[in-house]
């Protein structure tokens, strides 16, 4: 409205500017007196036609210019409301989370599945793990559930390399997905598997759960069976490999009570395994951790 108004006080102006320059003109003429500055007068009005055209040019320019500011400002509070909804998001997605509300979490970010931004879509990735490792979830919904997860972990990555969350996720849906394609892929991805956690790891040092799967990692290649020994040898021309020593070095739960075991150290493996046992359990998969811990230390304690 305001803009129409303008519009028409800007016209409205151009017209009576031009009448009053014509009257002046005529009524110096009708003295047949000759007016030095009607020549010059003329040829920079123009004729009125040409005049208007110019004014409504004009007009027509500041309305296209007042209408992209008003779009730019509208561009700018739509992209200030669309973060401030992603950290509403994401917020509510870290409370479910806590608060083990595994199915409603993953219910909450499917509905955000195409966002491109990075932190949403490796909580995805997440959620979709962690409803395939539900007690209730069937076996073909679960080979679902896992190759989703290592989409969502893709598209993290590929929106921010600089997120370790999203290294870390692709690297354990990458390791998940070997489950489905068999020990060749499993043992052919494990240097992708590996060089994505110490990314994480590089990106955020204190992240405990990349240090811990780190260890895991470890810990699966110091133990790998003579055949998948042959397998890895086959397929790499110097196949991963590590240690029980290496894997101390990043074991933070229930896994490290195993090194220490392999190690003969009882101290620290009662240690760290009671400390996996009372950690929280937000997931199915924590739980199975726990109940773990808890087999291995009474197995422990009843050799002592």
């Amino acid at each position: 409205m305001a803009l129409a108004v303008r519009l028409r006080r800007l016209l409205f102006v151009g017209r009576s500017a031009a009448r009053g320059l014509r009257l002046t003109a005529g009524a110096a003429g009708s003295r047949g007196q000759r007016v030095p500055w009607r020549l010059a007068a003329s040829e920079v009005m123009g004729n009125s036609g040409t005049f208007r055209r110019s004014l409504l040019f004009s007009a027509l320019s500041y309305l296209g210019f007042e209408t992209c500011r008003v779009i730019s400002q509208a561009v700018v509070v739509h992209a200030a409301a669309k973060v401030f909804k992603i950290e509403e998001i994401l917020e509510q997605a870290d409370y479910l989370y806590e608060s083990g509300e595994t199915e409603k979490l993953y219910q909450l970010l499917t509905q955000y599945k195409e966002s491109e931004d990075a932190e949403l879509l490796w909580r995805l990735a997440r959620a979709s793990r962690d409803v395939a490792q539900l007690s209730g979830t069937s076996e073909e919904e679960k080979k679902v559930l896992v190759y989703e997860a290592l989409e969502y972990a893709k598209r993290a990555l590929e929106k921010n390399e600089s997120s370790f969350a999203a290294h870390k996720w692709y690297a354990i849906c990458i390791s998940d997905v070997g489950d489905y394609e068999g020990i060749k892929a499993k043992i052919a991805n494990a240097y992708i598997i590996k060089e994505h956690f110490e990314k994480a790891i590089e990106l955020n040092p204190k992240d405990a759960t990349s240090i811990h799967l780190m260890g895991i990692w470890c810990y699966t290649f110091a133990e790998m069976p003579w055949y998948q020994r042959r397998i890895a040898k086959v397929l790499f021309a110097t196949p991963p490999s590590s240690t029980y020593e290496e894997a101390l070095g990043y074991f933070h739960r229930a896994e490290q009570g195993k090194t220490y075991l392999k190690l003969h150290n009882r101290k620290l493996a009662a240690f760290w395994l009671t400390k996996a046992k009372d950690h929280p359990a937000h997931t199915e998969e924590d739980k199975q951790v726990q109940t773990e811990a808890a087999q291995l230390l009474t197995g422990f304690s009843d050799k002592n």
